[in-house]
């Protein structure tokens, strides 16, 4: 059996994610796959961040948080279902790479869940973690980098 698994088209595990994605440029969601979605999953988890801040901002930088039926075909269950956490730029939904100083590395942390999250648009990482324990079928990681 295959292993659930996260790519974008946009770019390639490990490699710079292209400018039009960052926050100070036109901060657009780039577009995820997602293979091998375990049976009885639910819905996807999304959890974007940058630990190369914790040497620059002293914490691990949370750009986005999503939750529902990303990037996942309209027959998916719960097809429409998308809410949105708070990023640590203080707003509610994708905040794009944005390193204060050289090149950082993101990543996309994705999770198969057993059910639907009783979260409210805005919530936090800490809440987002609470809410997935002991829900948790599979995970899969994609990385990119990007520079300032």
């Amino acid at each position: 059996m295959s292993k659930f698994s996260i790519t974008s088209p946009d770019f390639k595990e490990g490699e710079e994610i292209p400018k039009k994605f960052g926050y100070k440029f036109e901060n657009k969601e780039p577009e995820l796959d997602f293979d091998n979605i375990p049976e009885g999953t639910q819905i996807l988890a999304l959890i974007m961040d940058d630990p190369d801040a914790m040497e620059a901002v002293g914490k691990v930088w949370v750009h986005w948080l999503v939750f529902g039926s990303i990037g996942i075909s309209p027959k998916f269950p719960n097809a429409n279902l998308r809410i949105e956490g708070k990023s640590d730029f203080g707003e509610i939904g994708y905040g794009g790479p944005a390193p204060p100083n050289g090149r950082h590395t993101y990543i996309f942390k994705a999770y198969a869940l057993d059910t639907i999250l009783d979260l409210k648009e805005g919530y936090s990482k800490q809440d987002l973690e609470q809410a997935m324990n002991d829900h948790i079928l599979a995970e899969a990681k994609l990385t990119g980098t990007f520079t300032s």
